[in-house]
């Protein structure tokens, strides 16, 4: 048995793991497994969407082949076990980059679809499913479904973003985007308050495909951020910038996110980026993974972990909901850094429990302070199930089933297509399977 955590650290149960290593060789391997598990990749999820303890957590990692890639069209084919890093690392050199990616790129392709992830683009390029052209699952009786938005439909859009309960994920194709090169050309807007923030963002969606925007919550409906915006840029003379990855080295005693320090971090952030000449080409990977730059950085909430909170909400209540929660945020003395605001496009991801719809989605980090936390989450529970929003599930470890059940009204139809093999503790909190 091997201890393993989600990347919250909330908990570090014991899990049977058993690693699958290629496509070919799964389904003999799960002719052993006699109870029921869920596949685990990178560990990226926050909550219990991967997490079985005490149980079997099939590992994909070793199942990173890139099967094939057409020049000429983009269409990669891949092992579920393939990371974005390595996609990105691979092609863009060759002049084809992932449509949609989210805050990371050290998840795994099956994580990007079960959890149909999305990204700084939404306006412009959907979720992640809407580039994703054919899934080969494996169910735990050993049949194989093959299947895509024409083919199977029904299997399709129920994995798209169904946590990893209709099968294993063997492999995908996903239709890239060809790129000029690895610059993105964007610029910071300080704002000053939620009225701006939705000015920018709206006059933003035309011309720009990124857009999110950093927020001091700790100020309630007086919230000031930083609003950033850009688009792929033609630049090829800059020099490819030197990797410097660094390792968070310990686990401190308690939370470094505290009230002593969040109003200094959240001052020098907001001061330090105002200042920064604009606009400026930047490579793409501290553009969009700003913190994949620090490994382990989880470790900075202490050995009590942490909880991330995405919410979305209908854009029509989007500005007072948002203003709400942060007022709630305010109140409880409680404070998040890791802030960040933004607006989706007006589409709906076709998965039955995909998180991205229409409207506002903030999201938040919240050391864990045991109950003074939780009553903190309840109140914003409420604000969300009022405006009829919904939680994001990869995130997610303490939703209630009443907001999980308003949020993703199509759950009973989802669950025709769970495979009776696995299970989650998520599963278990949220479906009672």
């Amino acid at each position: 048995m091997t201890k393993i955590q989600a990347w919250g650290r909330l908990s570090n149960t014991e899990h049977q793991v058993i690693p699958l290593i290629t496509a070919s060789q799964t389904p003999k391997q799960l002719q052993h497994s006699t109870h029921p598990g869920i596949t685990h990749g990178m560990g990226r999820s926050y909550g219990d969407a991967a997490l079985n303890g005490n149980g079997i957590l099939w590992l994909t990692t070793a199942m990173n082949h890139l099967v094939s890639f057409d020049l000429n069209t983009g269409i990669l084919h891949c092992e579920a076990g393939s990371t974005l890093q390595d996609i990105h690392r691979t092609l863009i050199p060759q002049g084809w980059m992932l449509p949609v990616t989210p805050g990371t790129q050290m998840i795994t392709v099956g994580g990007a679809i079960a959890n149909d992830v999305h990204g700084k683009n939404h306006h412009a390029f959907g979720s992640f499913g809407d580039h994703v052209l054919y899934i080969k699952l494996l169910r735990t009786d050993g049949e194989i479904i093959e299947c895509s938005k024409t083919e199977r439909a029904d299997w399709f859009y129920a994995t798209l973003g169904g946590i990893g309960l209709t099968g294993i994920i063997l492999e995908a194709k996903i239709q890239l985007r060809s790129v000029q090169g690895p610059w993105i050309l964007s610029e910071t807007i300080p704002y000053h308050n939620l009225d701006e923030f939705f000015a920018l963002s709206d006059s933003s969606e035309a011309d720009w495909e990124h857009t999110v925007s950093w927020i001091d919550c700790m100020n309630g409906a007086n919230a000031k951020g930083l609003f950033a915006r850009g688009n792929l840029a033609n630049e090829h003379t800059q020099v490819e910038p030197k990797i410097k990855d660094k390792t968070f080295p310990i686990t401190p005693p308690i939370s470094l996110v505290n009230k002593l320090s969040l109003p200094i971090f959240n001052f020098a952030y907001f001061h330090g980026n105002s200042l920064k000449k604009q606009p400026q080409t930047v490579h793409y990977e501290p553009f969009f993974y700003p913190l994949d730059a620090m490994h382990e950085w989880n470790k900075m909430y202490g050995p009590k972990g942490f909880y991330q909170y995405q919410s979305v909400v209908p854009k029509e209540v989007g500005k007072e909901a948002t203003q709400e929660m942060l007022n709630a945020i305010k109140k409880s003395g409680e404070g998040s850094f890791l802030a960040v605001l933004k607006t989706f496009g007006d589409r709906e991801s076709g998965g039955l429990l995909s998180f991205p719809k229409p409207g506002v989605t903030l999201a938040l980090d919240f050391p864990n302070r045991g109950e003074k936390t939780l009553k903190l989450l309840n109140e914003l529970d409420r604000i969300v199930q009022e405006a009829q929003g919904r939680l994001y599930l990869a995130k997610d470890a303490r939703m209630p089933r009443s907001l999980f059940e308003t949020g993703y009204p199509r759950f009973n139809e989802f669950l025709k297509y769970r495979d009776p093999g696995i299970s989650s503790e998520m599963s278990r909190r949220l479906l009672d399977i």
